[in-house]
């Protein structure tokens, strides 16, 4: 039928159609046989039967044979990624119409699946893209799979490597061997450098395939670099600024009184001028001690693997603790020099104070 030959499965049933109404054909043309109806009218009932049951047989093996013939077209149209056919069938809610019914809502649900899967793939595609780490992947005869960019980067002044290349023409096959993570040292063309190599495994398409991811590590470490030198640069400002703000101040309240004539000067001047000039001078010397530690702090040694007393470790902690009492006094010297800087005292003010 429609033009094909007809299946084993179709002969058959064309058999069962036949075999069912036999029984009743074969009665009633006995039955004609035996009647005492004319030749022509006896031929013409049995000719009616007999078309009858030939035409009813045909029309099952038809009506079968073409609900099987649609839903198998509606299944090679899903088996082939064709997600937008469906099958229709008016009248009622037969067997028929429950099974297209189902293969529609299997057509739904694989669409679904495939344009969440399309856009899945896309992000991956995009974030692989975008992440500044080195992506491989292998398959088991260690040829080249995948490359993202930053991996292609790394062959920049060769071009990037070509799909199904070797590991080991890609000097690469160190990083497919050894206990991971780890650090390794690998030279390429685009970069060189102490990476960081994670390596896993996945299967594609039922075959085991090995990832390798690279990091580098020389990023980390200016990243970490940088923000120490911050860290630094705002404690030494800090210090800075506590020791030079006092000594601004008493400097420029100690040349405005020198401006003056001698008779207005107050009587104490000289005394002031000496306070002045020795809080001057603490607080530069407390500077240039302080410049001295982070000068004696660059030039440490690298440190040394050792066996330490914990005891005599803790004793020294707690007396560094201790020592946090008695430098209350210079603390609130501190606090009282930065207090005359913000309010712009004058000479003689700061000393009787």
């Amino acid at each position: 039928m429609n033009g094909r030959p007809e299946s084993h499965h179709e002969r058959h049933l064309l058999f069962l159609a036949l075999l069912g109404p036999l029984p009743a054909v074969l009665g009633v043309l006995v039955l004609l046989h035996q009647s005492a109806l004319p030749a022509y009218l006896t031929v013409v009932i049995a000719g009616v039967a007999v078309g009858l049951w030939l035409w009813s047989a045909l029309s099952i093996q038809s009506r079968v044979a073409r609900a099987l013939a649609n839903v198998a077209s509606l299944l090679a149209a899903l088996r082939q990624g064709d997600f937008s056919v469906r099958g229709h069938r008016s009248g009622g809610n037969d067997s028929l119409g429950a099974t297209l019914s189902e293969i529609n809502g299997l057509a739904d649900a694989l669409s679904r699946q495939r344009t969440e899967a399309l856009e899945a793939s896309a992000l991956l595609g995009k974030v692989m893209g975008e992440i500044d780490v080195a992506v491989f992947a292998f398959d088991r005869a260690r040829r080249l799979k995948l490359a993202n960019r930053a991996a292609e980067r790394l062959f920049s002044s060769t071009g990037p490597p070509a799909l199904g290349t070797s590991a080991a023409d890609l000097g690469l096959t160190e990083l497919l061997e050894g206990p991971t993570p780890r650090t390794v040292d690998v030279n390429f063309a685009g970069g060189s450098g102490q990476w960081e190599l994670r390596r896993n495994s996945f299967r594609l398409e039922g075959l085991p395939h090995e990832l390798i991811v690279l990091s580098d590590l020389r990023r980390a470490l200016r990243e970490e670099e940088r923000q120490a030198w911050q860290r630094i640069i705002r404690v030494i400002g800090h210090e800075i600024n506590n020791s030079l703000a006092p000594i601004r101040s008493i400097a420029a309240d100690l040349q405005e009184t020198l401006r003056k004539p001698s008779a207005e000067r107050a009587p104490d001047f000289e005394d002031d001028l000496a306070r002045g000039l020795a809080v001057i001078d603490r607080r530069s010397g407390a500077l240039d001690r302080f410049m001295t530690s982070y000068a004696r702090l660059a030039k440490l040694p690298p440190p040394r693997l050792g066996s330490v007393d914990v005891g005599a470790w803790l004793r020294r902690v707690v007396e560094l603790e201790r020592r946090q009492h008695h430098g209350r006094a210079v603390v609130d010297r501190r606090g009282r020099d930065r207090g005359r800087a913000r309010h712009g005292c004058g000479a003689g003010d700061t000393a009787r104070r």
